[in-house]
């Protein structure tokens, strides 16, 4: 089961958190919100369940 960690306001930053969260072993799946074909829009990043608590310590060490 994926869960959703959390909602990006950008292409740039989803990548950012993409990023940090594989380099640390942690599945990762990006789900578009919206119907827009831009980089503009929402992203929800989810990991699976097993792996939520992980992905927070991850999320709370990224400085935007």
């Amino acid at each position: 089961m994926w869960t959703v960690v959390y909602i990006a306001q950008s292409r740039q930053e989803m990548e950012k958190i993409e990023k940090a969260l594989c380099e640390q072993g942690v599945l990762v799946k990006i789900k578009k919100i919206g119907k827009n074909n831009d980089d503009n829009g929402l992203y929800e990043i989810l990991v699976p369940k097993s792996e939520v608590d992980d992905a927070y310590i991850i999320l709370t060490s990224i400085t935007f």
